[in-house]
């Protein structure tokens, strides 16, 4: 379950748009908060470089808009909360890139930053007020926040997360506060499926499936379960269709007769097969069958392998290996242009500070390098030594000029926003035929050991 709030950030009064951006971009990238930056991720900018790429894009849209006001909206902070201990660092990033993709429609520019300080964890999503094209910039429309929350709710489903019950506009509640819990029955029908999923052999096992996720057992006339924080016990019969102790039995009976079958012959019609494997689907343990295969994404996948003209699970893997394969040739492209962007950026904080603290250091040299004048200039004299060292790893190459560098970073920036576009066609195929595979290789039991098995065949 995940909490929303939109912000619009303006430029802080008496700050610069340089020092406005880069203030709101540091909070969110702070290393104590994000593990030293491992929870950072981005999009259409480089995390080390974001609040540059963004005062480069602002500029640029001024040009184009003509326009420019004292307390303009240079960017948006979307805040994202999760429950406690329902979500990792790792996968609320991964929520936050997602719900600021869809959100933004992949028109702007922005780094996602989990936050682990808090006792919930929290993403600031950060994204630039002018779109990549830097001709238009983002209309904060009327219940935009209603918008987002929206987005997020879908991408929490998704995920697997729990999401706010809507409320009445006219209830003044605050979207953070959790939604009352659901009934004790719920989450033993959930315990239910899970235990269930595991393919237990009888209904023994599938108790001591129960007991491992922290229910007690009570046998009898009647099995009940109890489960944390529940008083008393809760009878099966009571659960309702489909979860009494007689159903669960049939089940357990229905897994054992009603497995899917497995082929493991490259050389076959992937699609006659696949819809072979949905028609005999209609036997004991069909509804077991359904839940762990889901069913609905099968046909998904079998309608994208008709309209791409797939046949064979050979070419199948081959298109997954090779669309996988070229994301990752243009990601790399994208990776080496943010890196030298981030290079540049450095050299040219280098040359700026080198010529700002020469005449220091002059006057350093001059003193007999005084520890007195040393300690009250300690700050610009080691900016300079800073410097010089960074200068003469360059070797005997020319230094180049800020007007060069200026020119190259605007050039790779031209470059790399062209090249997400390929980017964004490749990933979006990439992820089509690995979803394909990954539905295709559950319904047909293409697993490890069939693999394996498959390899023994082969060297026969």
């Amino acid at each position: 379950m995940a909490a929303t709030r939109l912000i619009p950030m303006h430029i802080s009064k008496g700050w610069s748009l340089k020092d406005s951006i880069k203030a709101k971009t540091d909070y969110a990238e702070n290393p104590e908060k994000t593990n030293d930056k491992e929870y950072v991720s981005s999009y259409a900018c480089s995390p080390q470089a974001a609040a540059e790429e963004f005062l480069l894009a602002y500029t640029e849209y001024e040009k184009h808009a003509r326009r420019k006001y004292d307390h303009e909206v240079i960017a948006y902070q979307i805040r994202q909360s999760f429950k406690p201990g329902e979500i990792t660092p790792e996968e609320a990033n991964r929520v936050g890139y997602e719900t600021a993709m869809r959100f933004t429609k992949g028109k702007h520019a922005f780094i996602v930053a989990t936050h682990t300080d808090r006792a919930h964890i929290h993403n600031h999503v950060v994204f630039c007020a002018s779109d990549i094209s830097n001709t238009r910039k983002f209309k904060n429309f009327f219940f935009s926040s209603f918008a987002l929350q929206r987005v997020s709710d879908l991408v929490c489903l998704e995920h697997g997360l729990s999401v706010i019950k809507p409320r009445p506009y006219n209830e003044r509640e605050k979207r953070t506060v959790y939604p009352k819990r659901e009934s004790f029955r719920d989450d033993i029908r959930m315990a239910i499926d899970v235990a269930l999923s595991k393919r237990p052999k009888d209904f023994d096992e599938f108790l001591l499936r129960l007991q491992k996720q922290g229910y007690e057992i009570k046998r009898g006339k009647h099995t009940a379960v109890r489960g944390k924080n529940q008083k008393r016990f809760i009878r099966l019969r009571s659960l309702g269709d489909g979860y009494t102790e007689k159903s669960i039995r049939e089940k357990l009976g229905g897994i054992e007769k009603g497995k899917a079958p497995s082929y493991k012959d490259e050389d076959f019609d992937l699609l006659l097969n696949l819809q072979d494997v949905v028609a005999k689907g209609k036997g004991p343990g069909y509804e077991m069958w359904a839940k762990k295969f889901n069913v609905k994404n099968v046909m998904k996948a079998i309608l994208f392998l008709q309209e791409n003209g797939v046949r064979s699970y050979e070419e199948l893997a081959k298109k997954a290996e090779s669309t996988a394969k070229r994301f990752d040739d243009i990601n790399s492209e994208i990776k080496g242009a943010e890196k030298r962007m981030q290079e540049i950026t450095d050299l040219r904080n280098y040359i700026f500070n080198y010529s700002k603290t020469k005449e220091t250091y002059v006057n350093y040299r001059k003193s007999g390098y005084s520890k007195k004048y040393f300690s009250e200039h300690r700050e610009d004299i080691m900016k300079h030594k800073e410097a010089k060292e960074a200068f003469e790893k360059l070797g005997s190459k020319k230094l180049p000029t800020v007007q060069e560098l200026n020119t190259e970073f605007q050039e790779l920036l031209t470059k790399k926003k062209a090249a997400y576009k390929e980017y964004n066609e490749a990933k979006d195929s990439m992820t089509k035929y690995q979803i394909a595979k990954y539905d295709i290789d559950k319904i047909l039991g293409i697993g490890e050991e069939n693999k394996k098995d498959h390899n023994k065949e082969k060297t026969r």
